[in-house]
């Protein structure tokens, strides 16, 4: 057991010191490329290579200048509302819609031509019609995050209600189960872990669309934010920037990971 903890401590440090290794010969390559040392003072203050002083972008995350000028915390929280946002709409559409086509044929012949023409599709070909359509950058991200995350919350919804075992729905026949009645008491609790998968892999989606979205339509958010480092020659904030954001949507995955474990009877042993 101690050895297993040890590896798992030192195999990704190895991996670590490569990646390093990488990034300061890449550093060295290409002019006006951060280093890993130019990267941490840019984080966390100090002196940085061409001797100036430098606050760190973390070391002060919840500063407020002005309105367009905020710490990185309100740069996130700005992001994550209209992550949720976006998100809060695609389970609301998308777990009804998914439960009409995983139980009615007919609605499967409707929707499916449409789901698989619309679910490849990429977030920034929709961008410039919504923000024709809302004139206005917080509801074109919200817009954009639910029309491009519904997807997966209705095909695992329809995945979860058709591997519903046939005996129980003939059971609800038997028992003359009104369409509510079959739903609540037999498809939702096979169905649920179904739906949980579908919407981590939402939330996954929704944050990869936000950062794309702000860097386009900016405002106050962390894809706005590593733009508008690249725009004022900020490079080494750009890197810590892809950290954060590598960082929050581990942690929002590892959050629906819970969830949808929690809910998924298989792994509790009910």
């Amino acid at each position: 057991m101690n050895q297993d903890l040890a590896l798992r401590i030192a195999l990704p440090l190895l991996v670590l010191l490569v990646i390093i290794q990488i990034w300061s010969s890449i550093a060295s390559v290409v002019e006006d490329f951060p280093t890993p040392a130019d990267t941490y003072v840019a984080a966390f203050g100090g002196v940085n290579s061409e001797g100036d002083e430098v606050v760190g972008s973390l070391s002060d995350p919840f500063y407020i200048e002005n309105e367009d000028d905020k710490g990185l915390f309100w740069q996130i929280l700005n992001s994550l509302e209209r992550v949720f946002g976006g998100f809060a709409l695609a389970i609301v559409v998308g777990i009804p819609v998914g439960l009409l086509v995983g139980m009615s044929h007919r609605f499967f012949q409707a929707f499916d031509p449409y789901i698989q023409i619309f679910k490849p599709v990429s977030p920034l070909a929709w961008l410039p019609l919504l923000l024709l359509v809302f004139q206005d950058i917080n509801m074109t991200a919200i817009a954009t995050i639910f029309i491009t995350s519904i997807w997966p919350i209705i095909i695992n919804t329809a995945l979860g209600v058709r591997s519903v075992d046939e005996d129980y729905m003939n059971v609800a026949k038997v028992l003359r189960f009104t369409p509510l009645e079959k739903i609540t008491q037999i498809i939702l609790p096979v169905a649920v872990p179904y739906i949980f998968t579908g919407m981590r892999l939402s939330l996954g989606i929704a944050w990869l669309v936000i950062v794309a979205a702000e860097m386009l339509t900016g405002g106050i958010g962390i894809g706005f934010w590593i733009w508008d480092e690249y725009n004022n020659l900020n490079y080494p904030n750009i890197i810590i920037g892809i950290i954060v954001v590598g960082l929050v949507g581990y942690l929002l995955d590892l959050m629906m990971g819970r969830i949808a474990d929690y809910f998924d009877y298989t792994k509790r042993g009910i």
